[in-house]
């Protein structure tokens, strides 16, 4: 046995159980037995995650590279009350182009039972059934394809590895003209153009928002420029006009603006370099040298395109003349916080919408409305934070949303949300403050665009566009209110031991080349919950106060560690940056533990295995 293995701790696998049973595996039920003698890479994630799409992005080439010994287990793990709906599920491993098993577990029995805390968790189980390792976050693979390697070898020896075919079984495709549409956009024939994202493509429809034009793409994903067979995308989603004869794409998984020319269906790339952008890398300059995140949705504002940053957390900007990026609003930190751009807080914004005086912007996980004024201070209208979500109309300020995806700016300077979560098209009145409901029965809409006197919204989980009537009148709705359903942690009030596990993986070492190579930053909802611990350090432990008189809260931790391979030999040797938020529900009850662990990589050897 190698030294690696000898010093790796094993706790035993918890079995995996889940109402909603197993997708993607020919209506098979399975059980931890039955994956005996494979390596399983349990992820535990949630469909409105941008973090574990990501992640589900990270795992694509390793599941090919070791289709034979590895079987990646998606365990579905939901925060919005939609996401626990079975059918939601089935959607989204569909759309997101989910090609292992995934069990639907809405009542997070499993995430409870390996004491998951954070979207997305890996862990890795191995072929005798023992969990090896446990990552947060995303930007792990590299680490965990080191692992896979070292557990094939160890148990090739052993004679405990089994090698073969996956239980994954693909669905059967369905023949509808769109699947899974993001976003629509009017173009002055009176046509629409779609992105129709889980085909990779975008379409032309005819006025009747049904008849197929023109189709841009091969269908297949890809990152290539070219003629309207030629170039291919990646999950595209928002869509402006540029200009009379081009459109700018959010070209999602790419991570990467393009340009396409209406009148030769040619696409270019503007912007982005087709890799993710991590932390400490440039956040302005030339367009195509500066890495994207996740860009969800464009808008033409201040003649500058914005950019819905879902993958960061941020507003960016591209500028069409200088043919620069730059970011414009937010630091990176989830959460709801208005105020200068550069100090306000967002949480995968998702849908943009320009006038002249506004930028309105869905900020998807707050479940919020919020708008970016001239001068660049963000303003929320509706909305309150991370866990508080639901369908209410009435005062703004009491309103609730539920994971809207795209905004449209209506004639009358109101603004229609396309209320994703909710399957229902909301109206928010900036003159009176009032929320209201103007359709129901829309099944995941992601965005509207207005039509004459209608209004055609993408019923993204129906597969079309949708034409309604604007009506004078709003749809009354019973309201509902729902916060996080996760369980809250019980810990002791007054002094609370944080410690973010991170172990560097084998092979490799923190880089402290340019300093510090960790950091911590912790705040708290309320603020009150908090009297000592908040604010950034370079310590992955922190000793917190908590408050006695709030007896609920949340903790918001967002730690990052940076690790480079541990070769001498190497000049300049890969570098990693391994980064994850924890938004920690906790009831404070007396004699509760006094210290919260949570792991960005590695095992918590606090916890007695």
């Amino acid at each position: 046995m190698n030294d690696s293995a000898s010093r790796r701790v094993r706790v035993r696998a918890p079995e995996l159980v889940g109402k909603g049973g197993w997708l993607n595996t020919g209506d098979q039920q399975y059980t931890l037995a039955d994956l005996r003698g494979r390596i399983v890479i349990l992820d535990f994630w949630t469909f409105c995650c941008i973090n574990c799409l990501h992640v589900l992005d990270e795992l694509r080439e390793l599941e090919e590279r070791h289709r034979d010994t590895v079987v990646v287990v998606g365990v579905h793990s939901p925060k919005f009350v939609h996401e626990a709906e079975h059918q939601a599920v089935v959607d989204a491993v569909e759309r997101y182009g989910v090609e292992h098993p995934v069990l639907d577990d809405p009542e997070l029995a499993t995430w409870k039972q390996y004491a998951v805390r954070a979207w997305p968790t890996l862990v890795v189980i191995d072929p005798e059934g023992y969990v090896v390792a446990q990552h947060a976050g995303e930007g792990h693979v590299h680490a965990i394809e080191r692992l896979v390697a070292e557990l094939e070898a160890e148990h090739e020896a052993k004679g405990t590895l089994r090698r073969g075919d996956g239980p994954y079984v693909a669905p059967e495709p369905e023949p509808t003209v769109l699947r899974f549409p993001g976003k629509a956009l009017l173009l002055s024939s009176g046509n629409f153009l779609v992105s129709d994202t889980t085909r990779h493509q975008l379409v032309e429809l005819a006025e009747d928002g049904e008849s197929v034009v023109r189709r841009f793409g091969t269908g297949e994903r890809g990152f290539a420029d070219g003629s309207a067979e030629r170039a291919s995308f990646n999950e595209p989603q928002g869509l402006a006009l540029l200009d009379d004869n081009s459109v700018v794409v959010a070209d999602t998984v790419n991570h990467a603006l393009r340009r396409l020319d209406l009148a030769s269906g040619a696409v270019t790339t503007l912007a982005g370099t087709g890799r993710q952008w991590m932390q400490g890398a440039p956040t302005s300059g030339a367009a195509r040298e500066v890495a994207l995140s996740s860009p969800w949705d464009v808008a033409l504002f201040g003649g500058t395109v914005w950019i819905a940053m879902a993958g960061v957390h941020q507003l960016w900007t591209y500028d069409p003349k200088a043919e620069t990026v730059q970011v414009a609003a937010g630091t990176t930190n989830e959460g709801l916080v208005d105020g200068p751009g550069a100090e306000a807080w967002f949480a995968q914004p998702s849908g943009l919408a320009a006038t002249e005086e506004r930028l309105w912007l869905a900020d998807s996980e707050t479940s919020a409305l919020r708008w970016v004024d001239l001068d660049g201070a963000v303003h929320t209208a509706v909305g309150t934070g991370l866990f508080d979500f639901g369908h209410r109309d009435g005062e703004a300020g009491q309103a609730l949303l539920q994971h809207p995806l795209g905004v449209t700016a209506l004639p009358d300077g109101s603004v229609a949300v396309a209320d994703t979560y909710n399957h229902a098209l909301r109206r928010y009145d900036p003159a009176t403050g009032e929320v209201t409901t103007l359709a129901t029965d829309l099944r995941e809409p992601s965005d509207a665009v207005l039509a004459g006197d209608d209004i055609v919204v993408v019923e993204s989980a129906r597969h079309r566009l949708t034409r309604l009537r604007l009506p004078e009148q709003a749809v009354r709705v019973e309201a509902v209110a729902h916060r996080t359903q996760r369980a809250a942690t019980e810990v002791a009030p007054g002094r609370l031991r944080l410690d973010v596990i991170f172990q560097a993986p084998a092979g490799q070492k923190l880089d402290t080349s340019m300093g510090p190579s960790t950091r911590l930053l912790v705040s708290a909802t309320p603020p009150e919950l908090l009297l000592k611990g908040e604010g950034a350090d370079s310590d992955l432990s922190r000793e917190l106060e908590l408050d006695p008189a709030v007896t609920e809260g949340v903790l918001h931790v967002s730690a990052m560690a940076a690790s480079c391979d541990d070769d001498p030999a190497s000049e300049y040797p890969a570098c990693h940056v391994h980064q994850q938020d924890w938004g920690v529900p906790v009831r404070l009850v007396a004699g509760a533990t006094d210290r919260l662990p949570l792991v960005l990589a590695g095992l918590d050897a606090g916890d007695g295995s």
